[in-house]
Formats: C-alpha cells, structure tokens, sequence
C-alpha cells in the first residue's frame, strides 16, 4: 500500500507498540505514531496516517503476512474481459460499525472521492486502472456516471471496468487509500472524523477517543473477521521526551521502533536483545529534483549530479552494515519481479564536470542558489559537502517536518528527499506511480514519453517477461535522465514484547492491529 514519509520518519511511523505491564490477556496496546494528518483514507498520502486510517476504514482486499492478497471486504473475485473488467463479490451481511448496512455502492462512493476533481486525493494515481478515472479526476468529464464502478446491491457485487489488462488490480485495492467510508464523510469529512461515540468505521477499531498522549481505539463489534482480541489500542504520539528504548525499558510500550545505532548495542543486552526484531520493509529512499525550471529542467545539469555524487559510497558509510542496503535501482529487494540490473548512474566526477559546463556552469561558476530540502536525513550532510567538492556547487539544506507534502505540491524545491512505502508489491508502484507523467506523486513534474510508453507496456503486458523486459527499459530512462536518484533501501528494527503475537509486519509499512493479540 502507498506511504510517501520523510527519510527520517519512515522508522517510527512503521512501527506499532503494546502496552503496560499489566496482567491478563486482554490489557491494552499502545501503539507509538506520529500525529496523523488526516483520518480521512481519501486525503491521506503519508505512512504516519495511512497506518491509523488502516485500522479504521477496511478495503476489499488486504495482504497477509507473506505478501498474498486475501478477501476482506469482498469474499471473493472473477475477472473477464481478458482482464480489463473485475466483479468484486462483497460478503453478506456487511456492516459499519454502528450497525448499517454497508454495500457495493459504499464502495464505490468510498473510491470515487480518490478522484474527486474538487479535492483530489494525492494518491489518486492508484485509482487511474479505473476506466474513467482520469477524464473523472481532470475534469473532462463531470458524470460520476462515466467512471467504470458499477455497483449492483442486490447481487452484492461491484464490477469494474478497467483501462488495461490489470489482474492486479485486487492488490492496489488492498491499500488504505481504497478504505471504505460511511456516508457521514462525504462533503465536509471533518465532523464525521472526530474521535468519539459517533465515529463509524468499516475496520476492525472504531476512534472511540483521545487521551493524554494521542488517540483510542476500541474494537469493532461488526468487524467481518469478528471483534478483535484486543479491546482497546492508545495510539501514542508523545513519549515525554524519551526514547522509545527507555519507554519499552520502563515497561510503557510493548512493540517500539528503535534506530540502527541502538539495534547494534541491542542485539547484545541480556535483557533486551531476546526481544529486537528486524522489521521488514519494501521501501526506498531517494533525493529527486524540480525538472520544471532551471537549473533541474536540463538533463544535463541532473545528469551532473547523478554523476559526481559518489550515492553508493555515501549511503554505505551514513549508516550501519545492519541496516542500510545500498540501492541500485527505485525498486527495492522483496518486491516481486523485480530486476538485478544495476539502475544506478555511473559515479565519474570527471564526467559531471564536463556535462555541468555543457549546461553553462563550468566549475559551478553561475549556478544559481539551489534549496535541498529534507526531513532531516543522515544523508543530507554528505551530500552537499561531495556536491562542493566535485561540482563547485553550494547546496543550501533546509529541514522541514510539518507541511513537508504541501510545500512539495505548492512550492518544490530545487532538490529534495523522500521515502516510498510500498502500496502493493509491484515495480510498478516504484516507477509509474512515482514517475509517470501527470501522475500524483511525481513532485519533481518529470515528463518522458519513452518511460511512460514503457510503463503503459509492462503494466498492459499478459507475459511476466515482456513486462519485466519494458519495466527494465523504463528503469533505464530514469537512469539515463536522473529525474530522481534511488539511495538505500534497509529493514528497520524494533522492540517486541514476549507475549505480544500478531505484530510482524510484511513489508508495507503496517501492522494489521485486528491480528494482535496476547499470549495467554
């Protein structure tokens, strides 16, 4: 599922904690999050509220622990029209959570406000299989009518129609951005958000209300899969200053993000190392740049920095051997197909000099002042003392945590840094989500015909090589033209208390809390 968060974020809002030292196998759980933006599942485009909307707002489909997508929402699904069509069969009896029927045309609803002209969300890229969906969503067409969701009640199903060959189409629904909402959010979604006695939800908790700390949620009676085994979670957002390694210590957190550097002291503590867990994720943290004005909209000036930055070197030595993978391509190891070509420019400083000078900087002289904005990365300091050294460049950084993602949409930097989460486990979700032209998450506005006309190939392809082939040649545009550079991929870590089970993650950035539960 999709989560875009800053490189120094992507570790705490992975993680998930329960809580207390209290006996009995129905005790809360805390989970430690970031502040959500949002609770809406349509607005939201950051892991931090995509791992809360996860547990409120339920899909049709969801992915288990090994990466296999599964029923939810919907028992079962057939595809026709060599798969450009897809009927979804919901289960019977589906509920909210107040007790209301919740049927195929909630659904639909639900997924139409992805591509909401008026306010569209930044994830409505995911929603573009949908025939219809883009005309809808650039409003070139007014008629919700004409967007390809047909929903019949009575039959509990919901056929879409689809601009391509898409069978996987049942994975990119399994992302949180596809939640189901009740009426109540539709027009101004605020009132119906607030955490409260009135707050209906489609998932396995309800936000029943907030405490010191952040937010509770209480176990849904009309969850499909059954209330869950943990009543109530308290989402923790503020530790009062400590360290998630001394809140797990004081016995405060059950499951709690920990960073690289306290991993390898972790591992070795007689009392804690028993508990660290490796925490898988299928995500990528790269630096891209604003190709709509100078000095980034010419090829030869990104080029120039693909080039002269040592990426390799530099992301091997920012951190551990433990925890850092060093990337050579946008499509980190896990992800299904994936290639083993190396994607990555060819560091040659010499070369990069020379290509700077075609573009007019020679030695840097001219170059004009040139923002890299971040949300604080380990990266960052390297970054701009090689970009002096080898290009005669002063980068100027800037770190930024409120407002990151609208100062990205409304006023881009020259250069800046992200982290993609996986939404589903496809190369595309790394490449033409992130880099097709026009596409929601594409902040650096980089447009190239032969890469999408290669993504529209992979993605419309029936044999796994031809895809693999066109999503090879497309990996190797975005290396050939630098819009973005891949930096690291790497697992996180986390403290596990015994006793706590159902807390692995799969890679997508998500603990499914339905499945927690207490040793008895």
């Amino acid at each position: 599922m999709r989560r875009l968060t800053t490189l120094a974020l992507l570790a705490t809002l992975l993680a998930s904690c329960g809580g207390g030292v209290a006996a009995g196998p129905d005790r809360p759980v805390r989970i430690l999050s970031g502040e959500p933006t949002t609770l809406d599942p349509a607005a939201q485009g950051d892991a931090g509220s995509a791992a809360i909307t996860a547990q409120l707002f339920e899909s049709l489909t969801a992915f288990d622990a090994d990466l296999r997508v599964r029923p939810a929402l919907a028992e079962s699904w057939a595809f026709a029209e060599g798969g450009r069509q897809v009927t979804f069969t919901l289960r019977p009896n589906l509920t909210f959570s107040d007790g209301s029927p919740l049927r195929p045309s909630d659904v639909a609803r639900s997924w139409l406000r992805l591509i909401d002209p008026k306010r569209p969300s930044p994830l409505a890229s995911l929603a573009l299989d949908i025939e219809g969906a883009e005309a809808y969503v650039r409003g070139q067409s007014s008629d919700p009518v004409s967007v390809g969701l047909h929903a019949d009640d009575a039959a509990r199903t919901l056929t879409v129609d689809l601009t391509r060959p898409a069978t996987d189409f049942v994975n990119i629904v399994a992302g949180p951005s596809f939640g189901v909402v009740p009426p109540g959010v539709d027009g101004d979604p605020e009132p119906a958000l607030r955490p409260g006695k009135d707050f209906v939800a489609s998932g396995a908790y309800v936000l029943s209300g907030t405490t010191d700390g952040g937010l509770e949620l209480t176990a849904n009676d009309h969850y499909w899969a059954g209330k869950p085994a943990v009543t109530t979670i308290d989402l923790i957002a503020d530790l009062g200053g400590r360290g998630s390694v001394e809140a797990f210590s004081a016995g405060d957190l059950d499951y709690a993000p920990v960073s690289d550097i306290d991993a390898s002291w972790l591992a070795y503590d007689d009392k804690l190392g028993s508990q660290l867990r490796q925490v898988g994720s299928l995500a990528v943290q790269y630096y891209g740049f604003d190709t709509t004005k100078p000095p980034f909209d010419d090829p030869l000036v990104r080029q120039a920095f693909g080039a002269g930055v040592d990426w390799r070197r530099m992301a091997a030595l920012s951190g551990t051997d433990a925890t850092v993978q060093v990337a050579n391509s946008m499509v980190p190891p896990g992800i299904p197909g994936r290639s083993e070509t190396d994607f990555l420019p060819r560091y040659d400083p010499a070369h990069a000099r020379d290509l700077l000078a075609k573009a007019g900087y020679p030695g840097g002289a001219g170059f004009p002042t040139t923002t890299l904005l971040t949300g604080g990365s380990q990266f960052d300091k390297a970054i701009v003392t090689e970009v002096k050294r080898e290009l005669g460049i002063t980068l100027q950084p800037e770190t930024m945590a409120e407002g990151y993602f609208d100062r990205l949409s409304t006023d881009p930097p020259a250069m800046w840094a992200l982290s993609w989460v996986a939404d589903y486990p496809g190369r595309n979700d790394f490449l033409g989500v992130l880099l097709g032209t026009g596409a929601s998450n594409n902040y650096g506005h980089w447009s190239s015909p032969e890469f999408d006309a290669a993504i529209a190939e992979a993605v419309s392809a029936t044999d796994p090589a031809a895809a693999s082939a066109a999503y090879d040649r497309a990996e190797a545009v975005v290396r050939d033209q630098v819009p973005v550079v891949p930096l690291s991929y790497g697992p996180g870590w986390a403290l596990t208390r015994d006793g706590l089970l159902g807390a692995g993650q799969n890679g997508l950035g998500i603990v499914r809390m339905a499945g927690l539960e207490w040793a008895k």
